[in-house]
């Protein structure tokens, strides 16, 4: 179990993340290199760089509840920064409740090049709903399960194929799989992945995350 400190850790883990520099900057600026190179080509009016994804290049059956356009469409999604953005998906409205409940939602609009495992409406119902109570009345534990699902680095899916992420929470989150089947810490299923926001790539799952 994490001790009493785990809001400092978690600030403090916050923290470092503010202060990482964007891989591929987020001015919109693109390279005649990068476009050489095969880099992507269009880019949204809201000046996202190479690194936002397009629609197509979503995977997972939970795309198909994403809106094909608005502020909650992949599009939409990656003009804001990923707090923002999961409020405007329908899959992720219990998940925004309770980082609204733990007052993070500056610290994940604020970091730069975040991988957020988003666990849908659906992986909340799983769990009883006297323990979702208790959980929701326990701003540090709620706390420490909601940064345990960030990890550092906008991580892409073949990052997800073997791959040990320290969490902002402090402790490692596992990956696995391959294609468009991948699974976080052995049984959390990605159901809609490499999703792009203005500061994450997200992988929307189906079961929340518990750190020991």
């Amino acid at each position: 179990m994490i001790s009493k400190n785990t809001l400092t850790v978690a600030a403090a883990a916050a923290a470092i993340a503010f202060g990482l520099t964007a891989c591929g900057g987020m001015d919109g600026s693109a390279t005649e290199e990068d476009t050489e190179a095969g880099g992507t080509e269009e880019t949204t009016d809201g000046g996202m760089d190479e690194g936002t994804q397009v629609a197509g290049e979503n995977f997972g059956p939970g795309c198909a509840a994403v809106p094909e356009d608005g502020d909650g469409s992949f599009e939409g999604m990656a003009q804001d920064p990923v707090a923002t953005a999961a409020s405007n998906n329908p899959l992720l409205s219990t998940l925004v409740t309770t980082v609204g409940e733990a007052d993070l939602v500056d610290t994940l609009n604020t970091a730069e090049d975040i991988t957020v495992f988003a666990p849908t409406d659906d992986a909340f119902a799983k769990i009883p709903e006297e323990d979702l109570n208790a959980l929701l009345d326990d701003k540090e534990r709620l706390t420490e399960v909601l940064t345990y699902h960030v990890v550092e680095g906008e991580q892409a899916p073949e990052a997800l194929e073997d791959g040990t992420f320290t969490s902002l929470q402090g402790e490692n989150v596992t990956t696995e799989g391959a294609g468009e089947e991948f699974t976080v810490d052995g049984d959390s299923k990605v159901v809609c992945g490499n999703v792009q926001t203005s500061n994450a790539t997200v992988y929307i799952v189906d079961t929340v995350l518990m750190p020991s």
